[in-house]
């Protein structure tokens, strides 16, 4: 990995998400608003200040597969990547400066969503609120190694859209946004223990719930599954699309 190829990468990435303004609304404004509606058929109060901070995490999760996982496969599918690896771009300096780009996406999404919840829907937690924005971003940092980790395998933009029922839609269901986790059935709650999702929604969890949060370990296992998720990336990343 080279520092300068993969800043030159995350640069190109943002300059044409900067051109793109239907993705930067996906992206911005579109987990705002699921929260907004999310807080509008509750009318607020206490089913909406139990779940919200849960959404909170799994909301910019899921966008940023979405998005993050599409972007890379055109990069393949219109021979960007192939051209990019025949220079000295190494495959993981490909993938670390699209997690950089989009890892700073993130943060603003985060800062953006996490205002939105407790500013103007009055989301209530015990924890300090940058807490929930750090957790909020880390949790769209996996969303989007995921991302990455998918597009090597898709080759097109329908069969990344196959995988959301695959890889996403059971950690929703076993994160513990349903039934709390520790009430699951042991297989289950087995299977639960190593989706990454469960770890995020802990820790926003813990966020809500405790003056002082100890959210740090699940914060490193949300890490760990981003940073093994890239290098599974970076070895099966593949030049073009058949």
């Amino acid at each position: 990995m080279t520092p300068r190829i993969t800043l030159a990468t995350a640069a190109r990435v943002l300059t044409q998400l900067r051109h793109d303004p239907r993705t930067i609304a996906l992206m911005l404004v579109v987990p705002s608003l699921l929260l907004s509606l999310l807080w509008w058929i509750y009318d607020g109060g206490a089913t909406f200040d139990r779940i919200g901070p849960a959404l909170l995490a799994i909301f910019p999760f899921l966008v940023m597969f979405l998005v993050t996982s599409i972007a890379t496969l055109r990069e393949r599918t219109s021979g960007t990547l192939e051209r990019l690896l025949s220079m000295p771009t190494g495959k993981f300096d490909f993938l670390a400066g699209y997690a950089l780009a989009f890892g700073l996406v993130a943060l603003v999404q985060a800062l953006i969503t996490a205002s939105v919840a407790i500013g103007l829907l009055d989301l209530d937690t015990a924890g300090p609120a940058w807490l929930l924005i750090a957790v909020a971003v880390f949790d769209a940092l996996l969303g989007v190694a995921l991302g990455l980790f998918v597009s090597a395998f898709a080759s097109t933009e329908f069969q990344v859209v196959q995988f959301m029922p695959a890889l996403i839609l059971p950690q929703f269901l076993l994160c513990g946004l349903l039934v709390p986790r520790d009430e699951l059935p042991d297989v289950l709650g087995a299977i639960s223990d190593v989706l990454p999702l469960s770890y995020a929604v802990d820790a926003m969890s813990e966020v809500q719930t405790s003056a002082d949060p100890q959210v740090w370990g699940q914060i490193g296992v949300v890490l760990g599954f981003s940073v093994v998720l890239l290098a599974l990336g970076a070895a099966t990343l593949r030049r073009r699309t058949p």
